[in-house]
């Protein structure tokens, strides 16, 4: 019987599948990606008009700026191409052996094949780039904050396996570069701590010696903390930032990079306290790590957020740390500012929302609140300057753009706006 699915037919235009193009690499994107460009002959007819005057751009992973590069194309989308890297004709003085054997199979790393100091540099370009693109804003960017360590920093990681398939190897692992559900195979991550990969080990071979009891799929969990490896999502968990110490869920949201949180942590305190405010709210607070770190420098600090057991560990950190100004409540999506006493001529706020950035609910309420200053810390700065339009808008003056290298090897990065109310 036939399928009622159809594969997708491939869009020819300009280009037919896997053809072969030499391009020049120009730049690179904010998704880690090098672009280049190809001049198309006109193209005329009742549905396009193609005039490429400045050429048609052609998207290509793992290729740096300056190379010429041969490609081949796998998909055309309406306005660009992208295309595999077939060879480096002509290498960037920037490139660079990749560390790991996997880098170009694996999707975890986008640039373990360019200098650190030219990723610090390309990351400080494209959060300049996302501003002027996204927010309509010409600002300076500082210099991005490097990470202490290049490799070997991150201290959660959760490979995952699919069930096994008789008579097939069973790879427990990240997904294959470029695909949605394809697994490799990653016996070592060179971005984690040694001691994860040291644990990683057993806990792979555990998992295989078990194959044939597992019916489906699942996610594994490590993460070190203070010197210990947990494969336990329930385990707490202690992370040492400074002199504090603050303890939370294994499976719980906590910056991965432990390495630079102090430095990281220190100037969201400074940027919050510069400000001249005398009290502070830590809107997304989880277990407290902004408001813990910055409660010295303030009279007062409230932290805010939804999930109820986080407040119960920022209370109990607050506690163990002998921080007595600092309280923590849970805040209802709807009315998250409702009961806070502080005057918002007096007060700054420090928001970490998720990758999605901000809602409109939490945005309206910000606003309405009026704080004298907002620190506003990102992972992904494109959704970050998504909503930086809606601040300038309310009345905000951006005083200061600082980006953080919490990820080495990828395309991903923090980024800190200061905004001050006008």
């Amino acid at each position: 019987m036939p399928s009622v699915f159809k594969k997708k037919k491939f869009n020819d235009h300009p280009f037919a599948y896997h053809a072969e193009l030499e391009l020049e690499i120009a730049t690179l994107t904010n998704l880690g990606s090098g672009l280049g460009r190809v001049t198309l002959p006109a193209v005329q007819n009742r549905e396009s008009q193609i005039e490429n005057s400045s050429g048609w751009v052609v998207m290509v992973p793992f290729a740096l700026p300056g190379e010429r590069v041969r490609v081949r194309v796998f998909r055309n989308h309406k306005n660009f191409s992208e295309a595999d890297l077939v060879a480096v004709l002509t290498p960037s003085p920037s490139r660079v052996n990749a560390t790991c054997p996997l880098f170009g199979r694996c999707g975890g790393c986008q640039y373990q094949h360019l200098a650190y100091a030219d990723q610090l540099a390309w990351k400080q370009r494209q959060v300049a780039e996302l501003l002027q693109h996204l927010a309509g804003v010409e600002f300076p960017v500082a210099p991005v904050i490097a990470s202490p360590r290049e490799l070997g920093y991150r201290s959660k990681i959760t490979p995952h396996f699919n069930p096994p398939r008789e008579g097939q190897p069973m790879p427990i692992g990240f997904l294959r570069q470029g695909t949605r559900f394809d697994l490799l195979d990653v016996p070592s991550c060179p971005i984690a701590t040694p001691a994860i990969n040291d644990r990683l080990t057993a806990v792979r071979a555990e998992v295989l010696a078990r194959r044939d009891t597992y019916t489906r799929g699942a996610t594994l969990l490590l993460r070190e903390a203070s010197g210990e490896v947990t494969t336990d999502y329930d385990a707490i968990v202690t992370e040492t930032v400074g002199d504090l110490k603050l303890r939370f869920l294994a499976r719980d949201f906590f910056q991965n990079n432990p390495f630079i949180l102090p430095a990281f942590t220190g100037y969201v305190r400074a940027q919050a306290a510069a400000s001249g405010a005398r009290f502070l709210v830590d809107a997304y607070c989880g277990s407290g790590l902004f408001a813990l770190t910055a409660a010295p420098a303030f009279e007062r600090v409230a932290g805010i957020e939804l999930s109820a057991s986080s407040i119960t560990f920022a209370r109990e950190n607050a506690a163990a740390n002998g921080i007595a100004n600092a309280t923590f409540q849970a805040g209802d999506a709807s009315a998250i500012f409702r009961g806070l006493t502080f005057s918002p001529a007096d007060t700054a706020v420090i928001i970490d929302p998720p990758r999605k950035g901000c809602d409109e609910a939490f945005l309206t309420q910000l606003f309405a609140f009026g704080p004298r200053a907002v620190v506003y810390v990102s992972c992904d700065p494109a959704t970050q300057m998504r909503d930086l339009k809606q601040f300038l808008a309310a009345g905000y003056i951006l005083n200061a753009v600082q980006p953080f290298d919490l990820f080495p090897q990828t395309r991903h990065l923090e980024c800190v706006l200061t905004l001050q109310r006008s």
